[in-house]
């Protein structure tokens, strides 16, 4: 389908993105994106439940925002170090020590956050 300015049409971009996500992307970074889709849902639910009935206690809804913030963040940071197609920015680091890494910050975090709740 092409429009008639000689775009493609936004089916097939949707289309071709998804074909192409599914046959180059490696499992190790469809996995690693499945963790940042389930980690965005549930800053987004903790939001909408913010919004609709309150923020007693702050401090609680405060720590777990920022929580599913911050595991976002790290998330995305272990997904480019793990690309394949980053090797040459990321020449001294491998796979194994960035997962190292992600769950040494994961660790960090999760204690500041315990502490924050009180």
């Amino acid at each position: 389908m092409v429009s008639s300015v000689g775009a493609p049409s936004l089916v097939d971009v949707v289309s071709r993105l998804y074909n192409e996500y599914n046959t180059k992307t490696p499992q190790k970074l469809k996995i690693i994106d499945a963790y940042l889709g389930y980690i965005m849902i549930t800053g987004v639910i903790q939001f909408v439940y913010c919004c609709l009935v309150g923020t007693f206690p702050f401090n609680s809804f405060l720590s777990g925002f920022i929580s599913t913030v911050a595991s976002f963040v790290l998330g995305v940071c272990l997904r480019i170090q793990s690309n394949p197609q980053n090797t040459a920015v990321f020449k001294d680091i491998t796979v194994e020590r960035a997962f190292a890494d992600f769950i040494f910050a994961h660790c960090v975090l999760h204690l500041v956050v315990l502490n924050f709740i009180g």
